[in-house]
């Protein structure tokens, strides 16, 4: 039985396979040429290994995590922003439209803010997590919501948080020109919060969250096009660690993994 009342089951699975997708070539398997586009840094994998007590398979799946993980913040960005285009009340604006907003949530009921101000749209900025804004993008955004304010004195300006410091809706306080600065329309909301405001419902994104992992499991069962990926990198460090002139295996990789970043250093190029 399908537990959210705010999103259909069937909408909810759609966008949930759609920002697997955006996942893309991310999912693709990593062989040695790939894990090494960049350059690893060898000296770092030599310690993290010796450090942490880890094992070479390991080092190296954490190390293709991390390659992976890089870029599957927009993914996550695009699964928190999007889905409010399926909630009652809400729009996302495509690219560049509207101001330019994340999402636009409008009530002619009337949207009640914590110190009692009523407005009728909210204007949201969405961020993945608080500390990611320097100073200057910090200011950056309060203008642009200080400029929506001038234009329309019947809204409100939020900046939602996906990760924050804690649950919250409050007066958000920054700099600007070293300046602080605050107005009560220009808020700071955790997304629990910014739920509970616009679906009624105070627990309205822990329900979302005790059903996502069965939905990303049915999601990923029934797209086509996903894999579970086949990473061979270490297979082919092995390989290579095999033509080495090493006393021992562990050297024998290391040296490998060597050859990734100084192949063609002084001393190793031989």
């Amino acid at each position: 039985m399908w537990q959210l009342s705010y999103i259909s089951e069937q909408d909810f699975l759609q966008h949930v396979q759609a920002t697997i997708e955006k996942y893309g070539e991310k999912l693709d398997s990593f062989d040695l040429k790939r894990f090494n586009k960049n350059l690893i840094d060898p000296i770092k994998l030599i310690f993290d290994k010796t450090v942490y007590h880890a094992s070479w398979d390991e080092i190296v799946s954490n190390e293709i995590f991390r390659q992976r993980d890089k870029s599957n913040n927009n993914d996550i960005g695009y699964f928190h922003q999007r889905i409010f285009q399926y909630i009652d009340k809400c729009r996302v604006p495509e690219n560049g439209q509207e101001g330019g907003w994340d999402v636009i949530y409008e009530n002619e009921d009337g949207i009640v803010l914590p110190d009692g101000s009523i407005v009728h749209t909210v204007f949201v900025e969405m961020k993945n997590k608080h500390n990611t804004m320097n100073s200057a993008s910090a200011g950056k955004t309060f203008i642009k919501m200080q400029n929506q304010l001038l234009k329309d004195d019947d809204c409100a300006c939020f900046l939602v948080e996906a990760i924050a410091q804690h649950s919250q809706n409050v007066k958000w306080e920054t700099t600007v020109d070293k300046q602080k600065v605050g107005h009560k329309l220009i808020r700071r909301v955790s997304i629990d919060q910014f739920y509970a405001l616009v679906t009624g419902q105070d627990e309205a994104f822990h329900q979302l969250c005790m059903v996502l992992p069965g939905v990303i499991k049915k999601a990923v069962d029934t797209l086509e096009n996903s894999s579970i990926p086949n990473d061979t990198v270490l297979e082919e460090i092995k390989e290579i660690a095999a033509k080495q002139e090493a006393t021992s295996e562990e050297l024998a990789i290391a040296m490998a993994v060597y050859m990734l970043g100084f192949g063609t250093y002084k001393g190793f190029v031989k």
